[in-house]
């Protein structure tokens, strides 16, 4: 839904007189708009994962979703969307991915046991990646054919999700402090982060280096002005990034990765931003989809890494605080990484932006490397022995 968001954001900015640089400006606009909620309102969702029903609260959020994509369908049908109601919209996906990222990502590892973890992780991001994958593609599709229907089919993919969602047996919440006010709480999942440096590490290693090299944001641009394709194209440009990080997570799935798990992680990152800088100095299409292709794979590889150790690193008490504080970096380096983009180009041009991004996230690996020497000398996804002690007598003192 949202690559369709874009393309109707920008193509609303060209026709109406604004140059490429000026249009560019409204995708900044538009992530911005679907960062500062997310920003906001994480680290209370966070603490809502860890005292309410974490199933509720995802139904809850796939129900503000599908508002949104039935919205979207009939004004798309009534030529009635409007710059100004895509920013409407763009607020209240981000309240809703808000919500949902913490509720969800703190679930899984309550449905599997934690061997599987990353296994489970891998799976989880294909059907992630199918969806990126198939759904840009026959977003772009459906767009051609009538505007409106792109958001219907998302529409009714949301009430299967709900339907799914609800068909999951109730789990258990862990046990919290009674005495703790929720600001403390907060306060104390956020102390967690600081405190254990793999997961601080991992963090903020992808928050950088996405933030600065966000090239996905700008493919409306690519896709109308510079390599002018139309919206074939786009649909292609569109799926390349998720077709590479679906063949990662199959690949995953069946192989998962035990050994040198922090300096391969470093590895996927810099090839993350070389390809990004390849991407950005393309003027060929099937180029252009290779290097999308190879962006993909490697943020799959990362994003694989860094959520299997923040997962089997955090005690299960914290894991919805710690998860929305990843969940807010993602946002940052995702929602935030296409504002950054998009106002870089309205300064220095789209391919400008994307080559100074790509050059960014190298330069993140090489400090991080530095900053955080734990990344070099991971070697797998196993906690440290006084987290496992810590667990094992908490679930004993609660049995």
């Amino acid at each position: 839904m949202l690559i369709v968001i874009q393309w109707q954001a920008y193509n609303l900015a060209r026709d109406s007189g604004m140059n490429v640089a000026e249009g560019s400006g409204t995708l900044a606009i538009i992530g911005l708009l679907q960062f500062l909620p997310l920003f906001i309102l994480t680290p209370f969702s966070g603490l809502a994962a860890d005292r309410f029903d974490r199933r509720m609260l995802g139904l809850i959020t796939i129900a503000m979703q599908l508002g949104c994509a039935a919205v979207l369908a009939w004004t798309s049908s009534a030529e009635a969307v409007t710059l100004p109601l895509l920013f409407v919209i763009a607020v209240m996906l981000g309240i809703a991915r808000g919500f949902a990222g913490p509720a969800l990502s703190a679930l899984s590892p309550n449905l599997v046991p934690k061997t599987i973890l990353p296994t489970a992780i891998a799976l989880s991001s294909i059907s992630w990646q199918v969806g990126m994958l198939v759904g840009p593609a026959i977003g772009a599709l459906l767009y051609a054919y009538e505007p409106a229907s792109p958001y219907g089919f998302a529409a009714g993919l949301f009430v299967i999700a709900g339907i799914a969602l609800a068909l999951v047996g109730k789990v258990p919440q862990p046990a919290m402090r009674k005495d703790q006010r929720p600001i403390g709480a907060i306060v104390d999942g956020l102390r967690y982060v600081v405190k254990n440096k793999m997961v601080l590490s991992a963090i903020t290693l992808d928050l950088f280096a996405v933030f600065l090299a966000g090239a996905n944001s700008l493919i409306p641009v690519f896709a109308r002005d510079i390599l002018q394709v139309g919206e074939n194209g786009l649909a292609m440009l569109a799926a390349a990034t998720p077709a590479g990080a679906l063949v990662t997570a199959i690949f995953f799935s069946f192989r998962p990765l035990r050994t040198q798990v922090g300096p391969k992680m470093l590895g996927a990152v810099a090839v993350f931003g070389v390809a990004t800088i390849a991407f950005g100095l393309s003027t060929s299409l099937p180029l252009s989809l290779a290097m999308l292709f190879i962006i993909g794979g490697a943020d799959m590889f990362s994003v694989y890494v860094r959520q299997s150790l923040i997962q089997l690193h955090t005690p299960d008490d914290k894991r919805g605080r710690v998860s929305s504080v990843s969940m807010m970096t993602i946002s940052a380096s995702n929602e935030g990484g296409d504002a950054f983009s998009g106002g870089l180009a309205f300064i220095i041009g789209p391919v400008g932006a994307i080559v100074a991004g790509g050059a960014g996230a190298l330069v993140t690996v090489l400090l991080w490397s530095r900053i955080f020497p734990v990344l070099r000398t991971t070697k797998s996804f196993d906690p440290p022995d006084d987290l496992l002690d810590s667990q094992t007598e908490k679930n004993s003192q609660e049995a």
